[in-house]
């Protein structure tokens, strides 16, 4: 008899997924990018997190949307197949598995890492950072492998201890930059002039990155109670939740140092900010949490890689079909395809390091440059999917209202054509190029092994 897998989240569960899959990284990491990126004006960097904000919850209510219609294995894949037919969501599975989650993957186990190195005055890309990004990456394939029901836990865990430092961060350090006058002067003073435009894209591609991962919490669909009324709801409640928390957070930070300290910290800025509110001591025991809330959404991202090929191989797809559907009896997770992620994940943190992190490892070919940063660009395909998916919601669910039929999916589909401009402009056509042969040639590999059968999973 064929083993599924069992019905073992909860709303609750659910909302923390989304959440603490966002949360935890991105707004740490890339909060100082932004900064720099609008020359230190936090009114246009506060409307770069609106616009990176509206775009999810335009494309999470869309996809909540088909979440009422259908019940799934893997969401974005199942989606694909239900607007577009079984060869589109091969190939949208096959990006999600071997580039999507890997990519991301690895660079919230290097983020955590990065952290933890700065704790403990390690140099961020140095030797002793990477073996400890090696063994985050591998302890949150233990987790999510041999224990899933306790990675469950650990995420709604991580998610409570998430918020501590940002909530504070937001309560505590608008209350005293608005006391002693440091909010005020550092919104009415820009540290140097930028160009509108070109800061507003690279913003809201940093944001990106700090938004992304949403759309793996809907990986767990198949193992969610009452998954066509909790997924919605948890998709539209944690978008919000996450932009309220961003963006009182930015806010809270305005309130700590001034914009040029802030902009000159570097790895260091988070910290300095903490310290400076809360005293040496608290601003340290605040920053492990920080390192906590990283290792929780390494988790949620991890949750969502050790699926990847499963989502294939359950439709008669893909590399070794029967050994990837192979689910083990007593953790109830596809093994086999979860050992595989973790490959991936290790291969793709070796390349961040070599493109990002060091002298770069890859050339250039013409206009091509291969040292991409692998934490942003993949962006520019995963919003290029979900346009023909919407588009064919709007084809094909002729049941919908105007509103849900059209104009939301309307919304999501310029959200996502503004993102991969964006992208473009932030990271300039030779990478981009670049990233997108790299891509090209990943997607040719899944031709030759996407097999003659098929089968729909959708219900």
């Amino acid at each position: 008899m064929e083993q599924g897998l069992t019905k073992k989240y909860g709303l609750i569960t659910a909302i923390a997924m989304v959440v603490g899959i966002v949360i935890g990284s991105g707004v740490f990491f890339k909060a100082e990018k932004i900064l720099v990126a609008t020359g230190g004006n936090l009114s246009l960097g506060i409307l770069g997190w609106i616009i990176g904000g509206v775009i999810m919850v335009a494309c999470a209510y869309t996809f909540a949307i088909m979440a009422t219609r259908y019940v799934y294995v893997n969401g974005v894949v199942d989606y694909a197949e239900a607007t577009l037919g079984r060869t589109y969501a091969y190939y949208v599975g096959w990006f999600m598995a071997l580039i999507y989650y890997p990519t991301l993957t690895s660079v919230l186990a290097w983020v955590s890492a990065r952290f933890t190195g700065v704790l403990l005055g390690w140099d961020i890309v140095g030797p002793e950072v990477m073996v400890l990004a090696g063994f985050y990456l591998v302890g949150s394939y233990a987790l999510n492998a041999l224990s899933p029901v306790l990675a469950g836990k650990f995420q709604v865990s991580t998610t409570v201890i998430k918020l501590i430092p940002l909530i504070l961060m937001a309560v505590v350090g608008t209350i005293v930059g608005l006391t002693n006058g440091m909010t005020v002067t550092n919104f009415t003073t820009v540290v140097t002039d930028v160009n509108p435009w070109t800061a507003i894209f690279t913003a809201v591609v940093a944001t990106a990155f700090a938004y992304e991962g949403w759309i793996i919490a809907t990986s767990i669909n198949a193992e969610l109670r009452d998954a066509k009324k909790n997924l919605p709801k948890a998709l539209v409640i944690g978008s919000f939740i996450i932009i309220a928390v961003y963006i009182l957070y930015y806010v809270g930070l305005a309130g700590a140092v001034t914009n040029e300290v802030m902009m000159a910290g570097g790895q260091e800025a988070a910290k300095i900010a903490f310290a400076t509110i809360f005293s040496s001591v608290g601003g340290t025991l605040l920053f492990v949490f920080i390192i906590i809330s990283c290792l929780g959404t390494l988790n949620g991202l991890m949750l969502g890689c050790v699926r990847g090929l499963y989502s294939i191989a359950v439709r008669d797809e893909g590399p070794k079909v029967r050994v990837m559907t192979e689910i083990d009896t007593y953790t109830n997770i596809p093994n086999n395809s979860a050992i595989f992620g973790l490959l991936l994940s290790a291969v793709w943190l070796v390349y961040f390091y070599g493109a990002n992190l060091t002298a770069p490892w890859f050339g250039t070919l013409g206009i091509l440059n291969f040292n991409f940063d692998s934490s942003e660009i993949p962006i520019v395909t995963i919003y290029a999917i979900y346009i023909p998916i919407f588009l064919g919601m709007m084809v094909k669910e002729k049941e919908l209202s105007n509103w849900k039929r059209f104009i939301v999916p309307s919304i999501a589909i310029i959200g996502s054509i503004f993102m991969v401009v964006a992208a473009f402009f932030s990271h300039g056509v030779e990478k981009v190029f670049g990233y997108l042969v790299i891509f090209g040639t990943i997607m040719i590999i899944g031709v030759f092994l996407k097999g003659n059968k098929g089968k729909s999973v959708i219900k």
